[in-house]
């Protein structure tokens, strides 16, 4: 009852994933080098970090020219709108429970007090909005060491990255500014449409469904496609100031609000913490903190350029945050398709790096990833590529935002990724089913079992049965856990009792719930420009159906699995009534009862 309570309790995933993993995986220790003296080897970190930026920004010859954009921005951002009462209330509620050791009260406390402490806090964020001042205590981050992976050597500095804590208050403000400043960016249409990391309505989902879709489709008309996924050394860590504020001025931030960022990102400092001891402070003349609210945005506006460069060379391109996809369809048959393509990569490869280089940005070509897909036929048409130097061979598949991209974009790998995640943490529940009651075994499964199921289970549209059986197989056994249900007992009656949606009604859930979202301008533009509205010659009765055109396409196993063409034709079999939903919320419940009873009819 101890463990049924407290999840029942919770308050937020991460604290379900909390309580979660001290029930399954029990107490794991910090992972941290061997030491004597917490302090010292605080301070061996900090200067390791502050040396490694030193030392990559030192390697690159910089040196570039700014030219101003040709943004037609129709308004300035001069400076930002004090925030209301009801607008900081609302920010804080929102907010995750955890604290900072930086923060004067832990933010439970903070929010049980806050009708007492509301008017102060708004008085301190409307401050430093008027003022272009971020107080200097509100620009120190608390770092803690984390190693890469746990198989990594611990007496390695290099194989540690640091992740950085802020106060409370430092984040609320951040959060108010980031708000006007995506206000601004989009009301101007100077967002970029295909970087998809810090946007609402985007995901890792919605990116790689995307280049999922333009690969499928290469293959399907062309035969082929080149996929090169960038890889950038301490990307957030070695931008230059200068060059970000020239890049926020061609967005049209000036006056007051342009200084307020030069305030944010002046004179902050950093300091290590291990054991309750803290390093040394250190100096942070360049980048943008990591662990913040409005960091990652302003790296999304610093390389915002690389998408012209790609354009420029006729390659397509996806951003999620550092990470930079780029890839171009060519026909494997055709030699001269295929030099072609190689030297479109190449040079285009050669003049990213050479903007890189100028913006203090770290391009690792050894590190570099490059996937040619085809169907099987067409296997190995291109079997390496020369990115400045480096001879970059094809692999056999490559780790896209967590998920599995193989040579002939089968989805057996990312279906063996999944297996074997859920696999684990399901029979780490049921060592401990006996202990557990009902409803908390069910939210474990739901929390660790069902989310690895679901995670981009998008990209299995149209994959063959005998793929989605092995993860069918998995949500039957995850029954059977739940409702200890005998091994040799039908398991599907149970599943309808749990409410839980057989594996190919839930792929279809989510690629439903996608196309009502890009119908109604609630999805990332490119998802909806996949999708075209069918309009009949004559007036027919179909015209008052609100169907999708549906592509013609030449393979199943690849034009018909693409978003473009798999969508519609989901779409257009659902009752009209369920498409004029009023609301996503209305939607999804009407959508899952009709999948519901389709499934357990």
């Amino acid at each position: 009852m101890h463990y049924h309570s407290r999840l029942n309790d919770s308050k937020s995933q991460k604290e379900t994933f909390q309580i979660g993993n001290s029930l399954l995986f029990g107490k794991t220790n910090k992972i941290l080098p061997s030491y004597n003296s917490a302090e010292a080897l605080a301070e061996r970190f900090v200067n390791y970090f502050s040396d490694k930026i030193k030392n990559i920004r030192d390697g690159l010859p910089g040196g570039t020219v700014h030219k101003p954009a040709n943004h037609n921005t129709r308004s300035l951002l001069c400076d930002f709108k004090p925030a209301s009462e009801a607008e900081i209330s609302k920010l804080i509620r929102k907010c995750a429970p955890k604290s900072c050791d930086l923060d004067p009260i832990p933010t439970w406390l903070l929010k049980l007090c806050l009708n007492e402490l509301l008017p102060g806090i708004t008085h301190i964020v409307n401050l430093s909005l008027s003022t272009s001042t971020v107080a200097p205590d509100m620009k120190l981050a608390l770092v803690t060491p984390l190693i890469k992976k746990a198989l990594l050597d611990p007496e390695i500095l290099k194989n540690f990255r640091p992740v950085s804590n802020l106060s409370f208050i430092s984040k609320l403000i951040e959060r108010v500014v980031a708000k006007r400043f995506s206000d601004h960016l989009a009301s101007n249409g100077l967002n970029e449409i295909y970087q998809s990391a810090y946007k609402e309505s985007h995901s890792t989902e919605t990116a790689l469904l995307k280049v999922q879709n333009d690969l499928l489709l290469s293959i399907d008309t062309m035969g082929g496609a080149v996929l090169v996924l960038l890889d950038l050394s301490a990307a957030f860590d070695t931008i230059d100031h200068s060059i970000l504020f020239n890049r926020l001025y061609d967005l049209g931030v000036r006056g007051p609000a342009l200084n307020w960022f030069k305030s944010y990102l002046g004179d902050r400092k950093q300091t290590i913490l291990i054991d309750g001891s803290r390093s040394t402070e250190t100096n942070l003349r360049f980048g943008v903190p990591q662990g913040s609210v409005l960091g990652p945005i302003l790296f999304t506006i610093y390389t915002r350029p690389l998408g012209n460069i790609a354009k420029k060379f006729g390659l397509q391109y996806h951003l999620y945050a550092d990470d930079t996809q780029l890839y171009v369809s060519f026909k494997p048959s055709d030699t001269e398709s295929i030099q072609s393509t190689i030297g479109k990569v190449e040079q285009c490869y050669i003049e990213i790096k050479q903007w890189m280089d100028n913006n203090m940005l770290k391009l690792n070509g050894d590190k570099t990833e490059f996937l040619v897909v085809t169907n099987k036929k067409h296997s190995g048409a291109i079997k390496s590529v020369n990115l400045d130097g480096f001879s970059i061979l094809s692999q056999p598949s490559v780790r896209n935002l967590g998920v599995i991209f193989n040579s002939i974009m089968d989805v057996e790998n990312f279906i063996n990724a999944k297996c074997k995640a859920a696999s684990y943490c399901l029979r780490n529940i049921s060592k401990v089913r006996r202990y557990l009651t009902h409803d908390a075994t069910k939210t474990l499964v739901q929390a660790y079992v069902l989310t690895k199921l679901d995670y981009c289970n998008s990209l299995l549209c149209g994959s063959p049965k005998f793929h989605r059986d092995r993860l069918q197989k998995i949500l039957n056994y995850a029954a059977r856990v739940v409702n200890m249900v005998p091994k040799r007992q039908s398991v599907r009656s149970v599943l309808a009792d749990l409410h839980w949606l057989p594996i190919k009604e839930r792929i279809d859930f989510k690629i439903l719930m996608c196309v009502f979202k890009a119908l109604n301008g609630l999805a990332p533009v490119y998802l909806a420009d996949s999708l075209v509205r069918y309009t009949p010659v004559r007036d027919l009765r179909s015209r008052t159906m609100d169907l999708l055109h549906e592509p013609q396409f030449r393979l199943d196993a690849y034009g018909g699995r693409a978003f473009a063409n798999a969508a519609p034709r989901l779409w257009n079999k659902l009752p009209y009534k369920i498409k004029q939903a009023s609301s996503v919320e209305n939607f999804k419940t009407k959508l899952k009862t009709h999948l519901y009873k389709q499934a357990y009819a």
